[in-house]
């Protein structure tokens, strides 16, 4: 058997790291290509000392000499600069690219890996949410995979092996409901980013954390769905499960309902997506029927968590409105954890901008860049 090389972008965050543990335990079967990292270089440094790939990629121009001085011992390129994460994902011996990059900034990186032939294991929500239209048609015209990486969507990918000829009903993305579930406007108006930081079940990075207690990242997810399964938008539910083993859920039109279930663990949905068609044998945690006695669900509660219902409606307005609303999330978002915005303000400013941003129904890639940096500028000024 041969090495599937894989180009890791964003090595330094969280599924980035998992995703280099799980290659660890595949040395025969699994290489890395290409490591990409923001601004981490100290981390950078290291990972590539370990898995010597053919490249790294040091975003933060001003760090190019430090990774470049630090690795001229080995035969390993440095790059720097965004330009450099798409001119990477080219290299022909790459079978995968793990897009793990987070925001919109990961969009270019999947079209062009997907423009050169490249299966895309896709931890990038936002380049689905941003031109998920615009996305999947390339990978259908360049006949390449979309392999989920999110735990939901890897859930429902899992699910529906086997089952192409079988119709979906309805899919159901189960949600923690994050460390604020079941409390008020009146709390939610006084917390602090340490609070929203607390993720109960899931360690994740600074920003989908805060998406994850606003339920925006749920919404993310639910634009994600959309485009990776070809459903309409009343196809697609969220469920609230507290106790994240349930991943999520697929009704078929018998009515006969898939789940996906195993313990919160990231490494899995990430080797799933690095071996998919196959399952190969690990040591991950397994799941214990005697430790969860019951298991719970509930409505998503739209009303306090305003930001999942703006999702379904951006989705259901459709052309630019899902990556107006992302561009002006991540503005809000960055501003809450520097303390510059309430944790309620987020929504009200993303709605706000929603409104006054412009709007295209049919959308080039062009259209969804203006669009980013109009929604970007308009959030901002809000603030």
């Amino acid at each position: 058997m041969r090495y599937k090389n894989i180009a890791i972008l964003g090595s330094t965050g969280s599924v980035g790291t998992q995703a280099l543990e799980v290659i660890a335990s595949f040395p025969d079967r699994l290489k890395v290509a290409v490591l990409t990292a923001g601004s981490n270089a100290d981390l950078l440094i290291k990972q590539a000392i370990i898995f010597k790939p053919r490249c790294v990629v040091i975003v933060d121009e001003a760090q190019y000499i430090k990774v470049k001085e630090a690795l001229r011992d080995y035969s390993i390129e440095v790059k720097s600069g965004e330009e450099a994460l798409v001119e990477v994902v080219q290299y022909p011996e790459i079978d995968v690219v793990l897009n793990a990059i987070v925001g919109s900034a990961g969009l270019r990186s999947t079209i062009e890996g997907i423009r050169h032939g490249k299966d895309i294991a896709l931890a990038n929500k936002e380049s689905l949410v941003v031109a998920g239209e615009l996305v999947m048609t390339l990978a259908r015209e360049h006949g390449v995979r979309m392999l989920p990486v999110d735990s939901e969507h890897s859930a429902i990918f899992q699910c529906l092996v086997g089952e192409e000829q079988n119709p979906i009903e309805k899919i159901y993305l189960t949600a923690s409901g994050g460390p604020f579930r079941g409390q008020g406007v009146d709390f939610l108006a006084s917390v602090t980013k340490h609070q929203a930081l607390k993720h109960p079940n899931w360690v994740m990075g600074a920003k989908i954390t805060i998406d994850s207690a606003s339920l925006m990242n749920k919404g993310l997810e639910v634009i994600e769905a959309k485009w990776l399964f070809d459903l309409r938008v009343d196809q697609v539910d969220v469920i609230v499960h507290p106790q994240s083993i349930v991943h999520s859920l697929v009704q078929f039109q018998d009515g006969s309902m898939k789940a996906q279930m195993g313990v919160p663990d990231m490494k899995l949905p990430i080797q799933y997506a690095l071996t998919y068609p196959d399952r190969w044998e690990n040591d991950f945690e397994r799941f214990d029927f005697a430790n969860f006695s019951t298991l719970t669900f509930e409505p998503a509660d739209t009303k306090t968590f305003r930001n999942l219902a703006i999702a379904y409606e951006a989705l259901q307005k459709g052309g630019t409105s899902p990556c107006a609303m992302n561009a002006a999330n991540e503005v809000v978002v960055e501003a809450f954890l520097q303390e510059r915005i309430s944790f309620l303000g987020m929504s009200d400013i993303i709605e706000t901008t929603l409104g006054k941003v412009s709007h295209i129904t049919t959308p080039t890639l062009s259209d969804y860049l203006a669009v980013d940096e109009e929604s970007r500028k308009i959030a901002e000024g809000l603030i």
